[in-house]
Formats: C-alpha cells, structure tokens, sequence
C-alpha cells in the first residue's frame, strides 16, 4: 500500500473509531457499537504502526521527536494529495 493509500485508510479508520466513541458516550449498553468501536480502534493501532514503520512518525510525541523533524513535512510529499 502506498503512503498516500495507508494515510487515508488510518484516518478514514480513526474516524470511525472516534465517532462510534461519541456515539457511546451516550448508548452505553450498545454492544454491538462497542464491539465495532473496539474493532476499529485496534485496525487504527495496527495502520498507525504499519505507517510509522514504512514513513516515520505521524506526530511529534514519539521515541525522542528528532526523527519526525528530520522526516519531510505531509505538505513535502508530491506524490499524492493527502
């Protein structure tokens, strides 16, 4: 998968993720959006740390932040617009 593919694909994921987070923070007892929330939450772990294999960190909070400043900025990238 490309860089530009497996960015989109993390972010469409942690939306999903996040969104079905919201949604129960107010159907708790809803088992079937929990496990879904979990499903997506652990495929978003997994594309995180597929991406920061491949391209280097996605934010600066992580192993000692010198890597991400020496990686190219998302806007540095020509290949795709992200």
């Amino acid at each position: 998968m490309d860089r530009c593919k497996l960015l989109r694909e993390l972010s469409s994921t942690q939306f999903a993720a996040w969104e079905l987070h919201l949604y129960l923070d107010t159907h708790e007892c809803d088992e079937k959006a929990l496990h879904m929330q979990r499903k997506y939450a652990k495929r978003a772990a997994e594309l995180r740390e597929e991406f920061e294999e491949k391209y280097g960190p996605l934010s600066a909070n992580t192993e000692s932040g010198r890597e991400w400043l020496q990686n190219p900025w998302p806007w540095e990238y020509k290949e795709c617009d992200c």
